[in-house]
């Protein structure tokens, strides 16, 4: 991996504790599954700095609400290049997307940055230019030339039932072209955000502050869609701090996350578990979390 030092003693672990899962009751878990987990040795790394091991993190897969993450960072970048207005709905849009990952919210935003709509079918030059915008967002990835971001497809909603009409028609034969991301380009993208070394730093904590989950389980019980229980922030010892972007369909249950804790440095873990059965497994990503963790608090010699 070219934005972080390869761990063998990490790879070693992550691979004993997927072999453990597997065995205490999870069959195939290892092809269903894919990760990205980095440590650092210092509290306010720099990007690259990290030590990391991956399983199966080049896959490409669906990242459900994960993208999110990618479309908030290209505001940013619109944002800056003066291609967007910044206003008060297009914040409503950005915090609701992330924070609270309406599906409603990231249709406005994924229309105002490719100057696309929903609605029905297209013909002709009018589909061609349509599609031709859409990409707007795929075409800036590769303009960042990060090898993880060369075959990830970000052009897509995300819905609460399915798409129609136009939306459907882009999807492709056998959904082709549904949105796809690998947990390594997932871990790339939130590393650069959090430390600020993409788009602007003040763009950045903007970002990150969206992010943010609380683990104070009061507040937990009075939100269920906190992104926290059933997920990675879950499994964290007290006291510790998140940022994370989850994502949860019928086939998919999915968390990219920056753990802090008391003790220990940074932590950066983003895991893929897709199939009918990882998207009910409530237990396996806070416990993945919880085992990572114990090792992130052993000295890191670098």
């Amino acid at each position: 991996m070219g934005f972080y030092h390869h761990d063998p003693k990490m790879s070693f672990y992550l691979k004993t504790l997927l072999d453990r899962f597997e065995k205490e009751g999870r069959p195939g878990l290892q092809n269903t599954v894919a990760i990205s987990w980095i440590r650092y040795h210092n509290p306010q790394p720099q990007s690259g700095s990290g030590f990391g091991a991956g399983w199966s993190d080049q896959r490409l897969l669906y990242p459900a609400s994960v993208v999110k993450l990618i479309y908030a960072i290209a505001v940013e970048a619109w944002l800056q290049k003066d291609l967007l207005k910044d206003c008060e709905e297009l914040r409503r849009a950005m915090r609701n997307m992330l924070y609270s990952s309406s599906n409603e919210a990231t249709s406005l935003i994924l229309d105002l940055l490719t100057g696309t709509t929903s609605g029905p079918s297209l013909i002709g030059t009018n589909w061609q230019s349509w599609q031709r915008q859409r990409n707007l967002v795929n075409h800036w990835l590769r303009e960042l030339r990060w090898p993880e971001l060369e075959a990830v497809n970000c052009c897509q909603k995300t819905w609460e039932d399915s798409p129609y009409g136009r939306e459907k028609d882009f999807y492709g034969s056998g959904n082709l072209n549904r949105n796809s991301l690998s947990t390594a380009a997932t871990a790339r993208v939130l590393e650069a955000v959090m430390t600020e070394s993409i788009v602007s730093p003040q763009a950045c904590k903007r970002i990150k502050e969206l992010l943010s989950r609380s683990l104070d389980i009061i507040q937990r019980k009075s939100d269920p869609e906190n992104q926290v229980d059933g997920f990675i922030g879950e499994g964290l010892p007290k006291g510790s701090r998140i940022w994370s972007k989850a994502g949860l369909m019928s086939q998919a249950r999915h968390d990219a996350a920056w753990c802090n804790s008391p003790e220990g440095n940074p932590m950066l873990l983003v895991v893929f578990s897709q199939g009918r059965e990882r998207s009910k497994d409530t237990f396996l990503l806070p416990a993945m979390a919880n085992e990572l963790m114990k090792f992130n608090s052993r000295p890191l010699n670098p």
